[in-house]
């Protein structure tokens, strides 16, 4: 199947076939006939599969058909990189289309509050909203949602997560009641079920994979005293083959800490963290897009909504504490078909939840051996492995081994 297929119209096709987009993902495939078709959808596949342009094309063509002057679509987004990350996509699909997007959130400045409600004032036919943002909006009278035709909940997981809900069931008590609902989500737990039954109109659903890394992803796992860790890292980050990389900690003081200790042993990395300014965490992002910058260190708030292609490398400096996190932090690599490596440091205390991530994948991971100048792996006392990782011999030249792994697994 191709884009062709879904009889977008020609401006749309033309801004398309410009991006180089031609076989749809499979979560793009089953997803767009069915909003092109009205149904209400709830839509779950991990991350890295193309659901934002799964939701977006047949939004815009339905809006390049239609007279658009007023506000069309909202798209409701846990986090303002999300939002302003979707914004862009809407930008890029829609270069030959006459349709208007604008990203509402918090974190700026008096001007940049001011610069939303302008241009909420001077209309748009999408919407990309943080909840919080968005319901002071609302609050002020500044947004008209009378003629709203979509509603469009993304990482919808993640925004219950992060308390929500009520947010949510406010904002969409203010719509008009017919309008078409998409609920996209990378898992499915029973609170989505929940609102989903509160808000959707005998939807149509999808489920893709659910709570599984994709397959082009190498995932390592090493057995470390806390000693260990850093001396580990620095080691992984001596192979040149990982140009692009994201090492995930468990907190922002944590993530401050990391980056100071990389930074004196000569690695050169950046800390994305909540104490940023916004215009600092754009400028990181941007930098870090644009291979500016190699490393990255952060907390889980970069494992949902932030799309980079190419990232060669996802670090578990620290094991997430959910293993649905696991999940999010290894899917910003092998993203849109490309490959990829995932490598987890797991010490006696993260033992636990390195038990609930193989039960969540189905699998039994075996760690592998440390290189030998790092030291011999621990023997955890709960751990029944069939095998027990062995020091690895040193290898000819530095003695390093990991600068010998294969990004492609």
């Amino acid at each position: 199947m191709n884009f062709t297929d879904f009889g977008f119209t020609t401006e749309l096709q033309n801004g398309l076939d410009a991006m180089g987009f031609n076989k749809p993902t499979p979560i793009q495939e089953m997803a767009i006939p069915i909003i092109q078709e009205g149904h209400d959808l709830i839509a779950c596949a991990q991350t890295g599969t193309g659901k934002t342009a799964a939701y977006v094309l047949p939004i815009l063509d339905r809006i390049a058909r239609s007279d658009h002057s007023h506000l069309n679509t909202l798209i409701i987004a846990p986090t303002r990189e999300l939002a302003q990350q979707i914004d862009q996509q809407i930008e890029g699909f829609s270069y030959f289309l006459q349709v208007s997007s604008i990203p509402i959130y918090g974190g700026g400045d008096g001007m940049i509050w001011e610069q939303q409600k302008r241009a909420l004032r001077e209309g748009a036919d999408i919407i990309i909203a943080t909840p919080g943002r968005l319901l002071s909006m609302m609050a002020s009278d500044d947004v008209n949602f009378e003629y709203l035709q979509h509603l469009i909940l993304d990482e919808a997981d993640r925004m219950l997560d992060m308390g929500f809900y009520d947010d949510i069931l406010r904002i969409i008590k203010m719509l008009p009641a017919k309008h078409q609902t998409l609920l996209f989500s990378a898992t499915m737990p029973q609170k989505i079920q929940t609102i989903a039954s509160k808000i959707l109109k005998h939807p149509k659903q999808i489920s893709l994979a659910t709570s599984q890394p994709a397959e082009k992803i190498h995932q390592e796992f090493y057995f470390v005293n806390m000693d260990q860790k850093l001396p580990m890292t620095i080691d992984i980050l001596k192979n040149p083959a990982y140009e692009s990389i994201i090492i995930f900690s468990s907190s922002k003081e944590n993530t401050k800490k990391l980056n100071t200790d990389l930074k004196k042993a000569g690695v050169k990395a950046s800390a994305f963290h909540s104490d940023l300014e916004q215009k600092e965490r754009e400028e990181l992002m941007r930098n870090f897009k644009s291979r500016n910058i190699r490393v990255l260190v952060g907390t889980d708030v970069l494992s949902r909504g932030i799309d980079v292609e190419g990232v060669s490398l996802v670090i578990n400096y620290d094991a997430p504490h959910d293993p649905e996190d696991y999940i999010h932090r290894i899917g910003r690599t092998a993203r849109a078909e490309e490959s990829g490596v995932a490598i987890t440091l797991i010490t006696q205390n993260d033992f636990q939840r390195f038990q609930r991530i193989e039960k969540l994948i189905g699998k039994t991971l075996l760690p592998s051996p440390l290189p030998e100048h790092i030291g011999v792996s621990p023997v955890f006392n709960s751990t029944t492995r069939s095998k027990r990782p062995q020091r690895k011999p040193a290898s000819k030249g530095n003695g390093s081994t990991s600068n010998n792994r294969k990004p492609n697994g």
